[in-house]
């Protein structure tokens, strides 16, 4: 990676660019502002909307409750450009310059925020009735969908899917959804810990078909490898995302097998004066001596800090959070705070067929990673315990009346 930080005493970059006007990009030239950077902040959004958050598109605004999720941002009065339904197209990293639909843009710094964008299911683009959910678009375009209370068919049993499910079934809807995998939530968590979801399912009225694989979509209908044929007034595809760096092909910045961004531990690129942050970057995490790739919303929040602070570069900061998210569904509030990959030990603490529970990771006796369903303490006490290393006692930590924090060696 090249060393691209200014060091303390070097005078600032005059112009920053940032590609993305999601949260990692609307937080990033926020995050300029509040750190003291008075050059010129651009930023740069395809959609033509309002910057907005996309958590409460799969609620609020899918079920009517909320118009949109724009940020509480103002612009202008923090001296933000913004350009909207412009699209970026190259970076020509020898001129220092972003082509986009509307002309170059010239940068001194320029920083990838541009997200990730969902895997489209082959065969099914183009056939009426088919929904990505990702943009405010596609959730006004699905709100008619559960307001007529369609018949609907979700693809994918993972955290967006069952989100979708539990508004589709809040609106009233018949909802099935079809996994490929032998549970939900097959890619994200062991089947010892995502089994107990399966039934969440059932008690919500919705059905769960699992070893599934979509053979086509037709209009109207979705036919299943096994011949079966379920009924779609709607189909719904959420079946993962992957990083939105297809333009930057020839550009000379280095992608990995995903096609995510390789940043380094300050969220620099392999291209001098380039930084990459949220769902389109990955970093090498010294804490749990990997390679991260994070597609939450947390870490579009907690990573444009460490660009501000590098581009301004006082003082060098690395990035290496704790990772955390949270997922509303069928009744439940879900927290997961971590990496569990690397662990050696899983306790239990409370009985999964309950309403609430908790699954802890360690390594060597430490904490690496929780999932907590309606247990909000365990996930704070556990987050911070995974932050300072703290050795516990596993059979102090299986007992669901202790306090998390008490369990210490």
């Amino acid at each position: 990676m090249s060393d691209q930080t200014q060091e303390k005493g070097t005078s600032q970059p005059r112009r920053v660019v940032v590609v993305g006007a999601g949260m990692a990009g609307v937080q990033t030239a926020v995050a300029l502002r509040e750190q003291g950077f008075t050059g010129t902040v651009t930023l740069i959004g395809a959609e033509p909307h309002q910057p907005y958050d996309r958590p409460p598109l799969s609620k609020a605004v899918l079920l009517g409750k909320a118009e949109g999720s724009a940020f509480d941002v103002d612009f202008e009065s923090l001296g933000l450009e913004l350009r909207l339904g412009c699209e970026a197209l190259a970076v020509r990293s020898d001129a220092h310059v972003l082509d986009t639909s509307a002309g170059p843009v010239p940068y001194d710094v320029l920083v990838l925020a541009t997200g990730a964008e969902p895997i489209r299911l082959p065969g099914a683009e183009g056939v009426p009735g088919v929904h990505l959910l990702r943009t405010l678009d596609d959730a006004e375009r699905l709100r008619p969908v559960l307001t007529e209370q369609h018949d609907i068919v979700v693809v994918g049993a993972g955290w967006i899917g069952a989100e979708f499910a539990t508004a589709a079934r809040e609106a009233g809807c018949a909802v099935t959804v079809v996994e490929a995998a032998d549970r939900p939530l097959a890619g994200a968590l062991p089947a010892e810990v995502a089994a107990p979801m399966a039934a969440w399912y059932a008690d919500s009225g919705t059905v769960l078909r699992t070893h599934a694989r979509v053979e086509r979509v037709e209009p109207g209908a979705v036919v299943l490898d096994d011949g079966s044929r379920l009924p779609a007034g709607a189909v719904v595809v959420g079946i993962g995302a992957r990083p939105a760096t297809g333009w930057l092909a020839g550009s000379g910045i280095e992608l990995g097998e995903h096609g995510d961004v390789l940043a380094d531990d300050r969220l620099r690129t392999s291209v001098p004066d380039v930084y990459a942050v949220g769902d389109c970057a990955s970093f090498p995490s010294g804490r749990y001596g990997e390679r991260l790739l994070i597609h939450h919303w947390d870490n579009a929040l907690q990573g444009p800090r460490t660009v501000a602070a590098n581009i301004i570069g006082l003082t060098p900061e690395v990035y290496d959070p704790v990772p955390y998210f949270w997922s509303e569904q069928f009744g439940r509030f879900v927290q997961y705070a971590g990496h569990h990959t690397s662990a050696d030990t899983t306790v239990w603490r409370g009985d999964p067929s309950g309403p609430a529970w908790t699954v802890c990771w360690l390594r060597e006796g430490r904490l690496v990673a929780l999932l907590a369903v309606g247990r909000p303490r365990d996930l704070a006490q556990g987050r911070r315990l995974i932050e300072s290393g703290t050795p516990l006692d596993p059979d102090l930590l299986a007992d669901p009346a202790r306090p998390l924090k008490a369990a210490t060696a």
